[in-house]
């Protein structure tokens, strides 16, 4: 019997980590309806923030300038087919540092910008150098006895690929002798392949890929099983479709956006696993502080005791960071957060000179860097303690982030400042990790969806019409807050009504205007987006890229198969179905029952259907090197027993759509 079967069907399998979106669609928003220009309220808000906090204060800008050695006048990186996969341009016509924050623009969000646009080849401290601007992240090159170690090669193959041609062309050519992944974020690792010419040059010269304990099981599945939701949301969280103006997109937090290309992912070959252990690779020596848990599930800092210099991956940045990232995963633990941070203090807080991480510019001097690490330590920490105490104290996560606010020692302390995190949706996110979503009142326990408390909520306030009448007066007062609660429900109730989703959008508009968190910002502004111009339906993020999918294990796999499983299309059928992977040795059992796809490699004595591979098969089929009948034709797939069995399967599996709705019902 023929299988007809598609592979993007089968196995659809998101980016880990990464948005990818298609220049096209970007473009196509710079076509869009026109923004507003910020209203009286806003403009008076963001002068505000001027009388608030040090602007006077200018050792950032100071710091990062410091060690400037050269840049390229353009920045803009492409691909072999010409597609733009980074560009730094399109940001250096509108923020510079002579331009004072637009009314439009928070001015604490645009001094972060203007900082995150000192961008080129940096020298930290002896034999160490760093790369700014060239992606989401920094590249760090340290000079060995032979060649380059790197640290966090970026997002995208060209993007590392050129820096390593920028460091090179001003430093001298050298080599690659290892690379160091901080964590496991894709941001930190996906370029390394652009750092050499095959994959055979790595293996040939020894190469060494060294990443914290767990890094490849994170790397891999942190976000395949609910990828195709943490995506769609991420391009809120990012500003990936917004144009590049003071009316959108800004700056990240981290950095000014991400780059675009397809993500590599260079195996580790060698893991460390406890703190204190020491490698010296090219002569350059390095002892490691494990910090699982903080701000990735695999992560490690990294001191070099010859240069006392302290590289603090994604634990420390210049700006608070998230308890909970707003394209979702899971709650970071804050008071394990604080704790290895007091752990790097006590370990070598004493000697370090200088330190510097992944994303952002570095800090010099005992003094400076000691006070800097108590401070971020302290924002963490405070950020639990009081979010807890509110919590014992009977407040849910929605009145906790209502009432918490910093001391001014930690709120004045610009690199705590909530560029990317915030003070408001951390606190939140340490109520949701000791506590859940339930926020223990009986009328939240089974409460409305939004699609059936719209209705409900404008009948009683009087329909559509009064309504709007009453949510333009809160617009006209400057209550966008407000107004954004209440016509969310006219819009879930009544999509059709432009004028309520026009409303909403300009009230959305002004709290991004507002807004300080770059991700904040982008989510408003992305939401004011698609009300006034419908959802996007093409582009979006990619396939997983091929070393991911490589990387995936069979069980990886088949946990994402089983949560694609849909109900009242398997109800009360039963499968088994082995697989054998002739390459790796391993053989796996799927069985279907109760509208529940169980694995395991407990193998079945009496399967319906044996379906017998390679993994290197299974990998091409995902890739789009053959379909599974190319490979049945070929033998490289044979399959025993009942075929229709697994073509009836393959029938019960979810397709997800990218671009579900968000702002509308």
């Amino acid at each position: 019997m023929k299988l007809r079967l598609s592979t993007p069907t089968i196995f659809p399998l998101l980016l880990c980590g990464a948005l990818l979106v298609q220049p096209a669609l970007v473009q196509s928003a710079k076509a869009a309806i026109d923004p507003k220009p910020a209203s009286e309220f806003t403009m008076k808000a963001n002068q505000q923030v001027l009388t608030t906090l040090p602007f006077n204060d200018q050792q950032d800008f100071e710091d990062a300038k410091r060690g400037f050695i050269a840049k390229p006048e353009t920045l803009t990186i492409k691909d072999d087919k010409g597609n733009v996969v980074w560009d730094l341009e399109q940001y250096k016509t509108y923020i510079t540092l002579d331009k004072a924050s637009p009314d439009t623009v928070n001015p604490s969000l645009w001094r972060n910008a203007q900082l995150s646009m000192q961008y080129g080849l940096f020298k930290v401290t002896d034999k160490i150098y760093q790369i700014r601007g060239f992606d989401l992240s920094n590249i760090t090159f340290i000079e060995g006895n032979k060649g380059w170690v790197v640290f966090d090669p970026l997002i995208s193959p060209q993007t590392a690929k050129a820096a390593l041609a920028f460091i090179n062309k001003t430093q001298g050519e050298r080599p690659v002798t290892a690379v160091v992944y901080s964590h496991s974020h894709v941001d930190h690792y996906g370029g390394a392949a652009g750092l050499f010419n095959s994959l055979d040059e790595v293996k040939r010269n020894g190469v060494e890929i060294i990443a914290p304990e767990g890094f490849t099981e994170h790397a891999v599945s942190e976000n395949v099983i609910a990828g195709n939701a943490m995506a769609r949301r991420a391009v809120y969280m990012y500003g990936a479709l917004l144009p590049r103006n003071p009316q959108g997109g800004v700056n990240g937090g981290l950095g000014q956006t991400t780059s675009t290309g397809v993500p590599s992912l260079l195996l580790p070959t060698r893991f460390i696993t406890k703190t204190g252990e020491t490698l010296t690779v090219d002569g350059v020596k390095m002892v490691f502080q494990m910090t699982p848990g903080t701000e990735a599930p695999a992560e490690m800092n990294t001191w070099f005791p010859d240069s006392k210099a302290l590289w603090m991956a994604e634990n420390t940045t210049n700006t608070m960071h998230n308890i909970l990232t707003l394209r979702g995963a899971q709650v970071r633990d804050a008071l394990k957060w604080a704790s290895f941070l007091n752990e790097t203090i006590e370990t070598w807080g004493d000697q370090a000179e200088v330190k510097f991480q992944s994303h952002h510019w570095p800090r010099w001097g005992n003094t400076n860097i000691v006070d800097y690490f108590k401070k971020q330590r302290d924002l963490y920490k405070y950020i639990h303690d009081q979010s807890v105490r509110l919590m014992n104290m009977g407040y849910t996560g929605e009145e906790i982030s209502e009432q918490i606010t910093l001391p001014p020692e930690l709120n004045d302390f610009w690199p705590n400042r909530g560029y990317y995190g915030t003070l408001r949706h951390n606190s939140r996110a340490v109520y949701q990790r000791y506590m859940g979503w339930y926020s223990g009142n009986p009328s939240d326990l089974d409460n409305l969806p939004p699609e059936m408390v719209g209705p409900k909520y404008i009948e009683f306030m009087g329909g559509e019409q009064e309504v709007l009448k009453k949510a333009k007066a809160s617009f006209d007062k400057g209550e966008y807050r407000w107004v954004a609660e209440v016509l969310k429900h006219l819009v879930f109730a009544n999509p059709n009504n432009t004028d309520g989703k026009l409303l909403l959008a300009d009230a959305l508009e002004q709290l991004g205007y507002q807004a300080e968190s770059g991700p904040w910002r982008s989510v408003y502004l992305q939401g004011a987006y698609e009300l006034r111009n419908g959802v996007p339906n093409v582009g979006g993020t990619v396939t997983a890229s091929p070393d991911t999918i490589r990387a995936m294990s069979p069980s990886m796999l088949f946990d994402y198969l089983s949560v694609r499983i849909n109900p009242e299309k398997a109800a009360g059928k039963k499968m088994v179905i082995n697989m054998a992977f002739t390459d790796i040795e391993e053989k796996h059992t799927l069985s279907l029952e109760n509208s529940v796809l169980n694995h395991t490699t407990r193998y079945a004595t009496k399967p319906d259907v044996t379906i017998t591979l390679s993994k290197k098969t299974l990998d091409d089929i995902q890739l789009g090197q053959g379909t599974m009948e190319q490979k049945i034709a070929s033998g490289e797939i044979k399959i025993e027993g009942d075929q229709q069995t697994f073509s009836d399967f393959v029938t019960l599996l979810d397709k997800f759509n990218f671009w579900f709705n968000i702002v509308t019902p």
